[in-house]
């Protein structure tokens, strides 16, 4: 069981790195020996491009293992394996930091101390508390800032190079949600387990034959009844394997795209056959199914909006009292309020469609905004006020309670795709920059 500040923390990040542990204790750094005395109280464990992966480093991070393992009741493996597992889950962090620091992405002082302040605020903490909080659980507050900061940057070095370059097409889409309907039941939520036999992407076809004779093997082992979090642990190169190979919940719409066909088949207990895809041979296993999508009503608002904004020739005065003008010509002139919004409106995305901003939710708009059209009869035009943007006028032209069901499943559909993709595309990011890498092990 994780520290639950810790476990907290897992659930502050919006896209969790599949093959990153979202929480780990922050590695002991290095420190010169007494001066003068030459003592080195610290080695080498790896060289990874212009950086190093200490032995402090990786006696924590098995340590850190070790502890997990047990407490999850999982049966360790030998030292030997589970040493080169950390160690090479360490490499992979080193090369991605390095890479990060290379592009520029950092995660200033105020990103950071807003991820601690919702994981202090998760724990019924205030931010104040934090530090104290951790030393209780025998945590140092700047190492856990600092592996804090570290997992941050790789999410954002991921977003990135993985995220922002996958395409989900409209066709897809409509494919993936037709596919849907006599497939995985999305209204459920799944806990599955993963084991990854990977396959070089130069691979011959010897070396493919063999990889392949190894996923197979691993699978009879686990469809014979061996437990599947240390047969994760001892045999797949996925970076959850010492993890047991945990992918945790999953709602339908989220599951691995490569699995997805084989779940409708399967109760829990069950094992896939090794499939294949560009990274590799997948071995899950599904541990549990629970739950499912209820019918979503919210209540919804029609409204349309002209905005204007201060500049150098025009104050806060001027340009209130410039839309009290144009309210005038609206409802005392029976002027058209499209037309004007067309031709006046600064919000260029409203301004083409007369300032119509189309039904909305809860949340849509800014405080200041929402809260004014809360207020507003249906036809009635709010008297000039201000927010973030500058002046506005709003008109609510309805209210009505929808169903948004469809659009929820639509949406998380896209979410599904995109996810599903990330993490093939992880997967083999992950696998370039690895041999791309410099790496020499020192032990």
């Amino acid at each position: 069981m994780r520290h639950p500040i810790l476990a907290a923390f897992a659930t502050v990040l919006l896209a969790a790195q599949g093959s990153q542990a979202l929480a780990q204790s922050a590695a002991a750094p290095a420190r010169p020996g007494p001066q003068g005395s030459g003592e080195l109280l610290d080695g080498i464990a790896a060289v990874v491009n212009e950086g190093v992966v200490l032995v402090s480093q990786l006696e924590t991070e098995i340590a850190t293992v070790t502890r997990r393992l047990r407490e999850q009741k999982t049966e360790l493996p030998p030292p030997a394996v589970l040493r080169k597992q950390v160690l090479e889950r360490l490499v992979m962090e080193e090369i991605q930091i390095q890479r990060a620091a290379r592009l520029g992405v950092n995660v200033s002082d105020e990103v950071l101390n807003n991820a601690l302040n919702d994981v202090a605020t998760r724990n019924n903490l205030s931010f104040a508390d934090l530090p104290r909080a951790l030393e209780a659980q025998g945590l140092d507050y700047r190492d856990y800032r600092d592996t804090i900061r570290r997992e941050l940057q790789l999410q954002i070095l991921r977003q990135r190079d993985v995220l922002q370059r996958i395409n989900v097409s409209p066709r897809e889409l409509e494919q993936f949600l037709a596919k849907q309907k006599s497939g995985v039941d999305q209204s459920s939520e799944y806990n599955l387990a993963h084991i990854l036999v990977s396959v070089p992407v130069s691979a011959s076809t010897e070396e493919l034959a063999a990889r392949e004779a190894r996923a197979k093997e691993v699978f009879g082992k686990a469809r014979s009844g061996e437990d599947f979090a240390q047969l994760a642990v001892a045999y797949s190169d996925s970076g959850t394997n010492v993890q047991g190979g945990a992918l945790g919940w999953r709602p339908g719409s989220q599951l691995p795209s490569v699995v997805v066909d084989a779940i409708p088949g399967m109760k829990p207990g069950d094992v896939t056959e090794p499939l294949r895809t560009p990274s590799g041979f997948h071995i899950f296993k599904l541990l549990e199914v629970r739950g499912g999508i209820q019918q979503a009503v919210e209540s919804q608002v029609h409204a349309r909006h002209i905005l204007l904004q201060t500049n150098e020739l025009e104050d806060d005065s001027t340009v209130q009292q410039k839309l009290k003008g144009i309210r005038a010509r609206i409802v005392e002139q029976n002027e058209d309020f499209a037309a004007i919004a067309a031709v006046t409106s600064a919000d260029k995305g409203s301004a083409v469609d007369g300032g119509d901003l189309g039904w909305t939710g809860p949340g849509s708009f800014v405080p200041d905004f929402e809260k004014v059209l809360q207020a507003l009869k249906e036809n009635e035009i709010s008297e000039p006020f201000r927010t973030q943007f500058g002046w506005h006028i709003v008109q609510l032209l309805g209210r009505r309670m929808h169903d948004t069901t469809d659009d929820v499943r639509r949406n998380r559909a896209f979410a599904a795709l995109r996810e599903s993709k990330a993490e093939e595309e992880t997967e083999l990011w992950l696998r370039r920059l690895r041999d791309e890498a410099f790496v020499e092990y020192k032990m």
